[in-house]
C-alpha cells in the first residue's frame, strides 16, 4: 500500500498558515480588492488576522504537511459565535492599517459588513482554504476539505463565503448549497453552507 504525500496536522503555527494562504490567495478575487497587488500587503493582512483569530477560544487550524513538516494546504475554522473581543479588533485594526494600508482595513471592515450575520445557528465558519501554488489541482485541497467536513462535530454544519466564482461549483460537489449572493464593489460574494454532520452509528 503507498503511503499518503502528507498527513493532517492539527493546530499548526499560525504564521506558516499565513504565509501559505498568502501565495495560495494570491489572485483572488476578494482578497486582491482587499490587498491590492502587493505581496507584502497581502502577507501581513494574513498574518494579522490569523494572529488574531487563534486568540478566538475553540478556533481551529487543519493543515496537510509534508514528511519534513512542510504545509501543503491550510484551513482556518471559527466555531459557532464566537467573534474577537474589542480589544483584539482594535489590535487587529491598527496592526492592518499599519501593516498592509488604509484601503486593506476599510476593505476588510466592508466585507465583514456585508457577510456579517450570514451563518447558520449552530454552524462553523470555513474563514479561509488554500493550497500551496505549486501543488495546485494534485488532490491537497480535496483531501484537507474532505478531512475539515469529517472533523466538525455532529449535529454542526459548516458556512463559508467566496468572492470567485469558480469555488462556486466546486463546492456545490462537496455537498455546499449557495444561500444568497451579495454584491460589494466589482465583488460577487457567494454564501454557502455545508448541511450538519450526523453522529456515527
Amino acid at each position: 500500500m503507498t503511503e499518503a504525500p502528507w498527513r493532517i496536522e492539527t493546530d499548526p503555527d499560525p504564521v506558516a498558515c499565513a504565509d501559505l494562504l498568502a501565495a495560495a490567495f494570491a489572485r483572488e478575487p476578494a482578497v486582491t480588492w482587499i490587498c491590492g497587488s502587493s505581496a507584502s500587503a497581502r502577507t501581513h493582512w494574513f498574518r494579522d488576522t490569523l494572529r488574531t483569530h487563534a486568540g478566538l477560544a475553540g478556533a481551529r487550524r487543519t493543515a496537510l504537511a509534508d514528511a519534513d513538516g512542510r504545509l501543503l494546504a491550510a484551513a482556518v475554522l471559527t466555531p459557532p459565535g464566537a467573534t474577537p473581543a474589542a480589544g483584539a479588533r482594535a489590535l487587529w485594526a491598527a496592526r492592518t492599517l499599519l501593516r498592509s494600508g488604509p484601503r486593506a482595513l476599510g476593505r476588510t471592515l466592508r466585507y465583514l459588513g456585508a457577510t456579517e450575520g450570514g451563518a447558520p445557528t449552530g454552524a462553523w465558519t470555513l474563514e479561509f482554504i488554500g493550497v500551496r501554488p505549486a501543488l495546485m489541482g494534485r488532490g491537497a485541497g480535496r483531501a484537507l476539505l474532505d478531512h475539515v467536513l469529517s472533523a466538525v462535530p455532529a449535529g454542526a454544519g459548516i458556512h463559508l463565503t467566496t468572492a470567485d466564482p469558480s469555488n462556486v461549483p466546486l463546492y456545490h460537489h462537496f455537498g455546499f448549497a449557495t444561500l444568497n449572493e451579495t454584491r460589494l464593489g466589482p465583488l460577487t460574494i457567494t454564501a454557502m453552507t455545508h448541511p450538519p454532520t450526523t453522529a456515527p452509528a
